[in-house]
């Protein structure tokens, strides 16, 4: 790639190159000596001997770019302009820490100068490079995403999936590796078929460079024409920067079992910072005087973070669980009655993309992603129609590659756009299962509220049409341990268009789950606009013998025996909760304290889910009205069958529904 662009620095912007890099080396040498006495309380991975490499790129980064960073992240966060107290306070688990104290070394978020946050999961920041780069496509600002990872992320999915992504729709974006040899104690020439990452950039159709990672002027030079050819539309590029740790994978770490001291002495003598002061005095004609009263500021500003960060209060054990979900901020629209008096009847995929389309309509900023929702409107028909009204950027056909649209979605939700990720089927997005874990359903607590995660996650659930065991999945229950997460699995087209009115407008990750067995079912879906509120259960039907409780299809086979049933003189309560999280306990109790009987039917196994937490908690807050013990019946605890016979057998039928209330009502 020419470098024909970049322009002189002036003797401003040399020194600024000089001071970042010393802040970045006593910092790091600090909270080294800090670690051995026991202030900084967990992991602590150093930056010595990288320092060019974060210095050189986000000299070209302003406060709107979005850097996503690796677990080595302490010099990205002072490069991109976060004061050294507040990332040496957040190591101390202070409460004036960048992160609150929620984060310590690996986990450092300062959103105010579109510093995103890193990670102590190999790979994600490449997704979410990604992400900010098609918020920045989609808002057509002119901003940058920029990832900084190791050597040992380029042999990680992600790489693949991001770097591709990044290409096909030339997304604005920086892939920086920074190869420092060592995916922590394996060497990157036994780890790769090949002997360097900048190459790789040509089977993804973009530009790679190689440059001395030691060389902060060849990395600002080559950063720069990089940042320029992504803000004029240029698309994205891999930069690699060979370079070497000095210190240990993260101090208290032995380190001479992979390597040798000799070879660790070796690239201390070829140490950046030293190296760049030489040629300031050398080829610049800078002072040796000025760089000493650098280095002396630099020395007294470390000196009193240290100071800030050790005599900083620790974190009220009362905030431990605040940020998990977004602070509510408006009055949704009134949701209908439980008995939509609307002659129009839709079907529950009707009743979705009338609700996303209106959506989509009212807020340039929401998009979606999956295969095949673009012109061919979906696997389902959730989409159809859209794409010819808002066009290729807001309709993105993907890749088959669950993660890294997943991730992508999450970088473009933490950038200000509104994704929705429509993975047709919830067995397929299992593949992205640590986006969403550890990244999407934990943003907004690791960042303390300062991020927000509004992203909707979509497809289909259940059992059902011989689809067997990679399409058949219910997952609810396994989301639903997730803290950060919305779980919602709608019964009926109202529901359906309320909930999903009320997560597009919501600001918390959310998990639609839809049972393809009822996509087709028709219902009354009230006209104009209204919200549902998560936690707010529906009573379906009215009565006073037994309680059920039933999630999606199941409702529909409970409603099913409930007039035979009362026929023999038994009244069944349905309740559909309509969320798995939060769950309407109240309304769950409310009619058990009527009834006195409970009956959990679900589709997915007993085993930890679902049909347990409601036994669970109602045994512990309704203990005393129940008149039987409570009941439940659920699907075999075993993959999905093929043929129709066995798989008929996986989940409860209405015969046994209707077995179940009867022997539940003679108890």
């Amino acid at each position: 790639m020419s470098q024909s662009t970049t322009q002189p620095m002036t003797h401003d912007q040399l020194l600024s190159l000089y001071r970042t890099m010393t802040v970045i080396r006593q910092t790091e040498e600090e909270l080294a000596r800090c670690h051995q006495r026991g202030l900084v309380l967990g992991a602590c991975h150093t930056y010595v001997g990288q320092e060019a490499i974060a210095t050189g790129v986000c000299s070209h980064l302003t406060n709107d770019d979005s850097l996503f960073s690796t677990h080595r992240g302490h010099g990205h966060a002072l490069a991109k302009g976060m004061p050294p107290r507040e990332l040496m306070a957040e190591l101390f688990g202070r409460s004036t820490g960048c992160s609150r104290g929620r984060g310590g070394s690996m986990h450092l978020f300062s959103p105010e100068i579109g510093m995103m946050g890193t990670s102590g999961i190999v790979g994600p920041c490449i997704l979410q490079a990604c992400g900010g780069g098609y918020s920045s496509k989609l808002l057509q600002n002119g901003r940058v995403g920029v990832a900084f990872f190791g050597d040992g992320a380029v042999n990680n999915g992600a790489f693949h999936e991001g770097l591709n992504m990044a290409s096909i729709w030339k997304l604005p974006a920086l892939f920086i590796c920074e190869n420092n040899q060592f995916a922590t104690e394996v060497p990157f020439e036994y780890a790769s078929g090949i002997p360097d990452v900048g190459r790789r950039a040509a089977n993804y159709g973009m530009p790679g460079v190689e440059v001395d990672g030691n060389d902060v002027l060849a990395v600002a030079a080559a950063a720069e024409v990089a940042v320029q050819r992504a803000r004029s539309g240029g698309g994205p590029t891999l930069i690699e920067c060979k370079t070497y740790r000095t210190r240990a994978h993260a101090e208290g770490m032995g380190d001479f079992t992979y390597r040798t001291r000799d070879d660790v002495e070796a690239w201390k003598r070829r140490c950046p910072i030293a190296a760049f002061r030489k040629r300031l005095i050398d080829e610049f004609d800078i002072s040796e005087n000025r760089l000493r009263q650098i280095d002396e500021e630099v020395t007294q500003l470390v000196a009193e973070s240290r100071a800030f960060a050790e005599a900083s209060p620790w974190p009220e054990a009362s905030t431990a669980t605040m940020h998990v979900y977004a602070v509510p901020t408006r009055t949704p629209a009134a949701a209908p009655s439980n008995a939509p008096s609307s002659p129009r009847t839709l079907t529950m995929t009707q009743a979705t993309l009338e609700a996303l389309s209106e959506e989509m309509a009212a807020n340039d900023r929401i998009f979606v992603m999956g295969e095949g929702i673009g012109k061919r409107g979906g696997n389902f028909a959730t989409t159809t129609g859209l794409f010819d009204r808002f066009g290729q950027t807001r309709l993105c056909d993907t890749p088959i590659s669950e993660r890294g649209f997943v991730g992508l979605a999450c970088g473009a939700a933490m950038t200000g756009t509104r994704p929705i990720v429509d993975f047709m089927f919830a067995d397929f997005v299992l593949d992205a299962v640590g986006e969403i874990v550890n990244q999407i359903a934990k943003m907004q607590y690791m960042s303390s509220g300062r991020l927000k995660m509004p992203i909707l996650l979509r497809g289909c659930i259940g059992i059902g049409h011989s689809a067997a065991t990679h399409h058949s999945g219910n997952y609810y229950g396994m989301y639903a341990q997730v803290p950060g997460l919305r779980v919602v699995v709608p019964s009926s087209p109202a529901d359906a268009k309320g909930l999903m009115k009320h997560a597009l407008r919501c600001d918390d990750p959310v998990m639609f789950l839809e049972h393809r067995e009822i996509l087709g079912v028709k219902g009354p879906v009230p006209e104009g606009d209204y919200e549902i509120e998560f936690g707010k259960g529906r009573v379906v039907r009215e009565g006073r013998d037994v309680t059920v409780v039933a999630l999606a299809r199941m409702v529909h086979q409970v409603m099913a025996v409930c007039d035979t049933l009362e026929r023999e003189g038994i009244l069944v309560e349905l309740i559909d909760p309509r969320t798995v999280v939060p769950l309407d306990v109240e309304l769950i109790l409310q009619s058990v304290q009527k009834t006195g009987r409970l009956l959990v039917v679900d589709e997915a196994p007993a085993s930890c889910g679902f049909s347990g937490e409601i036994a669970a908690r109602v045994a512990d807050a309704g203990f005393n009205d129940l008149d039987a013990p409570i009941r439940r019946l659920t699907g075999t605890f075993a993959p999905t069958p093929y043929s129709p016979p066995l798989e008929a057998a996986m989940v409860p039928s209405t015969d046994q529904i209707a077995a179940a209330i009867r022997q539940l009502r003679e108890e």
